[in-house]
């Protein structure tokens, strides 16, 4: 018989995807599927905070074993940033074109275009919480190339590839990617996990 795991989003995409990756011996589900409407706080100072406080919020409110994950695409020669607020950097509405604009704009006239994409994803169940991590360097590129994908793909270019993010086929992309190699981890750990 399968086994739940809630998983702290309400995008069901995100589900779908990870149903198909993982899927065989559990059955994830999303925040609505349990009843969760809430807009979970995520107040942490990095995304290892913000992935442990999203599950921590089931695990205490549903009493479900919980994983959730977040992303940040860090620039060490601006401070870090966009870092945890990746997804607001240019302002509340989440505009991906304006967060890559703000970020070009900052990155004028620096040589070191040096960044990386980190993915967390925290799972808590009834004593434990356990993280997993993935990451991929690259370097951010001096204007958007390529249609595909979402966020500041199109302006991250991974060490190693010639083509940006937005440039990639799509498997590809998913099978290096940050959130991919998080999920790998995750998925590695759940084989031995007594659920």
């Amino acid at each position: 018989m399968k086994k739940n795991i809630v998983f702290a989003t309400g995008n069901q995409h995100k589900v779908k995807e990870i149903n198909a990756i993982m899927g065989q011996d559990y059955i994830f589900q999303s925040l609505t599927d349990i009843g969760c409407y809430v807009d979970i706080p995520e107040t942490a100072d990095t995304v290892e905070g913000n992935a442990i406080q999203k599950a921590q919020y089931v695990r205490d409110h549903y009493q479900l074993p919980c994983f959730a994950e977040d992303t940040g695409l860090f620039i060490p020669a601006i401070g870090g940033e966009p870092g945890i607020y990746s997804a607001r950097y240019a302002g509340p509405e989440k505009n991906a074109q304006n967060n890559m604009s703000l970020v070009l704009d900052k990155l004028h006239g620096h040589t070191d275009r040096g960044a990386y994409f980190k993915t967390i994803i925290a799972f808590i169940d009834e004593t434990d919480t356990y993280v997993f991590e993935g990451r991929i360097d690259g370097v951010i590129l001096q204007e958007p190339i390529g249609d595909s994908g979402f966020g500041y793909d199109p302006i991250f270019q991974p060490r190693g590839y010639s083509s940006s993010f937005a440039q990639m086929d799509l498997a590809v992309k998913a099978s290096i990617s940050h959130r991919f190699l998080a999920t790998q981890k995750f998925h590695e750990f759940l084989k031995q996990y007594p659920l």
